[in-house]
């Protein structure tokens, strides 16, 4: 029987095929797009970091190590491993560019391969998954001379789960620079919003970025804590009496919890009676999104009644 030819693009219908180098490749992004089913299950892999693209990840920076070529991964999977996470279908990698010739040296043909004849970018021939590359000393977003430039990747390389990626502040500082020179990467703003919104990062983190780009990123920082925003948590005495099994349970558990509102009161919540006198709940309110993450406390468009807010 003939060998079987694969096209590129059709699907892959088993898990863990590997197709030797010099078959046809099939492109994980069309891959997706051809096989629904198969692409739920891989984006859902990808939150165990389990996916496909998981796979390429920790197969070629494993082959970068072995090779001692310095790199610091960049991009979404960055943006995944420093606690925001989402799907993405490719993987970047920050190199120099002598480290760049050494990967197309040693990898291309070796399970790799360039995505088009004399490209820079590869893909990895067992999984589809493409392999972008940025370049030290070339310039993000419009690729124009600026006060930002990518650094070599040893000096803000993090070591994170055994692989090497952007440290935070580098992430957030080539997010801005190319999101701010190029509207077709207007997206990187978004992402720098996304990083401060989950990780809660103070405005004075904007010191530890170049000072091209801490303008935007403070504007940035009070559009997501924009002036006056409320974040609410409520309080209920009766809860924790109905919750104890004796007299001395309740004592323990009042007393336990008017020291977490005494420290509160210090961290700046202030309190909000309820307009019921009778009711034994009290709202505690805050502007200050650190508290927030503290506390565990939400914003007050997510609060069922506005009604008591606005007492």
């Amino acid at each position: 029987m003939g060998k079987s030819t694969r096209l590129p693009g059709s699907p892959l219908r088993e898990r863990n095929h590997r197709p030797r180098y010099g078959d046809a490749i099939a492109l994980y992004e069309e891959r997706l797009s051809a096989d629904r089913e198969w692409a739920r299950l891989d984006s859902s892999r990808h939150f165990e970091k389990d996916s496909q693209v998981f796979r390429t990840l920790r197969d070629v920076t494993k082959r970068l190590d072995e090779l001692g070529i310095p790199y610091a991964v960049a991009g979404a999977m960055a943006m995944f491993e420093h606690g925001v996470r989402r799907f993405t279908e490719d993987v970047v990698i920050l190199v120099s560019a002598e480290g760049l010739k050494q990967i197309h040296k040693n990898l291309v043909g070796r399970g790799y391969r360039p995505k088009f004849e004399g490209a820079k970018n590869l893909r990895d021939a067992a999984t589809g998954v493409s392999i972008e590359f940025i370049v030290e000393g070339q310039y993000p977003g419009d690729g124009r001379p600026k006060p930002v430039a990518f650094p070599n990747p040893t000096s803000v390389a993090q070591e994170l789960d055994g692989i090497k990626f952007l440290n935070l502040p580098a992430l957030v500082e080539l997010k801005l620079a190319s999101g701010m020179t190029s509207p077709d990467r207007a997206k990187d703003l978004v992402d720098v919003q996304e990083l401060i919104r989950t990780l809660a990062l103070p405005s004075d983190f904007a010191d530890q970025l170049n000072e091209y780009v801490q303008p935007r990123f403070r504007d940035i920082w009070r559009t997501v804590n924009g002036a006056g925003r409320r974040y609410v948590r409520e309080w209920r005495s009766e809860r924790l009496i109905a919750e104890a099994d004796s007299i001395l349970d309740m004592v323990e558990s009042l007393c336990a919890e008017t020291d977490g509102l005494e420290q509160m009161l210090r961290d700046g919540i202030v309190t909000i009676e309820r307009s019921d006198p009778a009711s034994d709940r009290i709202l505690l309110v805050t502007t200050d999104p650190a508290v927030t993450r503290k506390y565990q406390m939400y914003d007050e468009s997510e609060f069922l009644n506005q009604a008591d807010l606005d007492d």
